[in-house]
């Protein structure tokens, strides 16, 4: 971050105020992770913070330290709507267009208020007053962390915040897999380790709690996957039909995709999961080296996200989804 704007933010954290803390819709262990490290470290220093996620998160997040007093915009509009606008500062963490946000946006919109964001993704959106932007890194939490750093306040992390932010780092590097992890990242997650985070128990909480009905709902997937050896790509689908045979609840699909890379010679796989609520067909690419998803789901799919993870939408029909995507293989030259 630039020095004039680390000086700013101190001065207007200087005293307590009233902040709002946003995550994207659909979050996950980063946008989670990071939203309720930066609230813990807020109520350390006075302030008055709520997260205010657009939806539910995943059942699998629910024991991260302070997850049972985020609110949720969609359950309770017009509180959600009240803290909004009586906020004095607000933080937009792991998404960098407000329309990540859903129906949020159009309230966010309105504000007055100081926007600051936060963020790893590509090409931000300019409704900010400070933007801490940076592609290079592999979560926001480990922006976060760097953020507090800034502020001259690393002393103030202790193991509640420590364990958020670890959890943002591991779930979005796929467990450090992913090209963003660096010496630093490592050197980070030791530091955290060492303020007590109980690092051989998260990832237990995070991908071991599955249930049998999770199992079932991955087997399906699995069975529904195919495979363009000649385009180095996979795909897989799951149908509303489908999710309903096996009690999908938010957070059942988390990381499916991923299988999709997992054999040899796949460097570009997708998932396509239908909702029939919304009219749309929800999806996620993930792809390993130099293919660039993130520019293939904004020219195709009106989406968007990271070089080797994105998602994006279709308002056409599965079996229209898929053909318009296989056409799209055979134009690719994946490398």
């Amino acid at each position: 971050m630039k020095t004039e704007d680390i000086q700013a933010i101190q001065e207007l954290l200087a005293t307590p105020k009233k902040i709002a803390i946003i995550p994207h819709r659909g979050p996950d262990g980063d946008a989670m992770g990071s939203t309720l490290a930066l609230y813990h470290f807020l109520l350390k220093y006075d302030h008055q913070p709520t997260v205010i996620a657009p939806n539910e998160f995943p059942d699998f997040l629910a024991w991260l330290p302070g997850s049972e007093t985020v609110k949720v915009f969609e359950k309770d509009k017009l509180n959600c709507a009240k803290i909004l606008e009586e906020a004095e500062v607000i933080f937009t963490l792991d998404f960098n267009a407000l329309h990540r946000t859903g129906e949020m946006e159009h309230t966010l919109a309105k504000l007055k208020a100081p926007f600051i964001m936060i963020d790893h993704h590509q090409k931000p959106d300019d409704y900010a007053a400070f933007t801490y932007s940076d592609t290079s890194f592999g979560s926001t939490c480990e922006m976060i962390y760097n953020f507090i750093s800034f502020l001259d306040r690393k002393h103030a992390i202790d193991k509640t915040i420590a364990t958020c932010i670890y959890t943002g780092i591991l779930t979005d590097s796929g467990s450090f897999r992913f090209p963003g992890t660096t010496g630093n990242t490592h050197r980070i997650i030791a530091e955290l380790i060492d303020l007590g985070v109980e690092n051989t128990q998260i990832p237990v909480l995070l991908f071991e709690n599955s249930s049998f009905s999770r199992l079932q709902l991955l087997g399906r997937a699995l069975q529904n996957m195919k495979v363009f050896q000649e385009y180095k790509a996979s795909f897989t689908t799951l149908t509303q039909e489908e999710l309903d045979a096996f009690d999908y609840i938010k957070g059942d699909t988390e990381g499916i995709v991923n299988y999709g890379l997992s054999m040899k010679g796949i460097v570009f796989t997708a998932i396509f999961i239908e909702n029939k609520e919304e009219k749309i067909i929800k999806i996620s690419f993930r792809s390993q080296g130099g293919f660039d998803v993130n520019e293939f789901s904004r020219t195709h799919f009106g989406g968007g996200g990271h070089s080797n993870a994105a998602g994006g939408k279709s308002d056409l029909s599965m079996s229209e989804t898929i053909t318009k995507f296989e056409g799209l293989l055979t134009n690719l030259n994946i490398q």
